[in-house]
Formats: structure tokens, C-alpha cells, sequence
């Protein structure tokens, strides 16, 4: 009985924070991370200031919360798009088509990220930058993995280092993103993923 009265406990508090977070992100998105404050975001989320701050100690510390959790989520949704297909090619293909669905889902957190870790204040941006880094670069050795794999079997050219191909294919797919982001309606994000990849795969030059 103990236990199950904990677990609800657990629930609940699971429930508020993420309340405490969606209410943040809707005015951090709509006024800007310098201009909310945590009386605001409580007021948002219709719970009392004190009891916003059992859960985050200051307003940095609940954008931190926000932006690296969703880095988490992205991380994991990443991988799993590249662990599931056994062809190297195809798990390539899923990493873009993931790439695009994580995005579009979740436009308001990127928006705000890009936004604000550019004007936010110096120990948010780098709190922020060493964390982002340490999941890019774990997610880098996961993609470098598979390019590795597939000049092993012989899918893949060696033109360059696994690890080089893998944040080339990762830049490529950013650019278009942020493109998309900038500008929908004149940049739609190919549907197709071998748009992108065969910038890879056929380059530009006659042979």
C-alpha cells in the first residue's frame, strides 16, 4: 500500500513539473527567456511561486531542465532511428526521416533554443553548450558507427574518416532544417531523405 502511494506521489509530481515546463516554454517562446519571470511562469501553470521552486532553484535552472531534456528526448530518438535497420543505407534514411519528425514536433523548444542560448547570460550558455556538446558528440560516435560498418561491408566508399562523414551528414541535414525553419513555404524539408543523402553519395563532380 506504501508503495503504491508513493508511486502516485511520484506521478503527481511527475505531472506538475512537466506543467511547470510546458508553461515555461509557452512564455519563454512568446516574450523571450530575459523577459518571464518565475512569478509568471507560476501564474501560468496555476501553482504557487513556492511551490515552483521545490522543483527548480531559479529560472535557470528550469530553462537548463527544459532544453536538456528535450536534448534527451532527441538523443534517444535518434538512436533508435539508426539501430533499428540492419543496412547501413537505410538506417542513413531513417536518421533523416526521424531528424524531420523530432523537429516538426517540437519547434517551439528549437525556436527558443536557437533564440535565446545566443542572448542568454554566460553561465546559461555554457552550462547549456557543455551539455548539448556531450549528447552531440555521443550521438556523433553512434552515426560514425555506421558509416564505419558500411565501408566494412563495402557499402560505402572510405572518402573520409567515419566520424568526419557522420558530421558532414549531420551539418547537411541542419542546413536544411534551419532553412525550413527560416522559411517554410520556400524551403520545404525534402520528404524524401535521399534529397540530402545523395549530396552525399553522388557529390557534384562527373567521373
Amino acid at each position: 500500500m506504501k508503495d503504491k502511494k508513493e508511486s502516485r506521489r511520484e506521478r503527481e509530481k511527475f505531472r506538475q513539473r512537466q506543467e511547470m515546463l510546458a508553461a515555461a516554454l509557452e512564455l519563454f517562446s512568446e516574450k523571450g527567456y530575459h523577459n518571464v519571470s518565475m512569478h509568471e511562469i507560476a501564474e501560468k501553470a496555476e501553482f504557487a511561486i513556492g511551490t515552483l521552486y521545490k522543483f527548480f532553484k531559479n529560472k535557470e535552472d528550469l530553462y537548463k531542465s527544459l532544453i536538456t531534456e528535450q536534448a534527451d528526448r532527441f538523443h534517444q530518438a535518434l538512436t533508435k532511428a539508426i539501430e533499428e535497420p540492419d543496412d547501413e543505407i537505410e538506417k542513413l534514411r531513417n536518421y533523416v526521416k526521424t531528424k524531420r519528425e523530432v523537429f516538426a514536433a517540437n519547434i517551439s523548444v528549437i525556436r527558443l533554443y536557437f533564440a535565446e542560448t545566443r542572448g542568454a547570460s554566460f553561465n546559461i550558455k555554457a552550462g547549456l553548450d557543455k551539455e548539448i556538446r556531450k549528447r552531440y558528440d555521443q550521438f556523433m560516435h553512434t552515426l560514425a558507427a555506421v558509416f564505419e560498418r558500411g565501408i566494412k561491408r563495402k557499402r560505402f566508399q572510405k572518402i573520409a574518416d567515419p566520424y568526419h562523414l557522420a558530421v558532414a551528414l549531420d551539418s547537411l541535414s541542419n542546413a536544411f532544417l534551419l532553412l525550413w525553419l527560416d522559411s517554410p513555404e520556400d524551403h520545404p524539408f525534402p520528404e524524401n531523405p535521399d534529397v540530402i543523402l545523395n549530396i552525399l553519395f553522388k557529390g557534384l563532380v562527373y567521373t
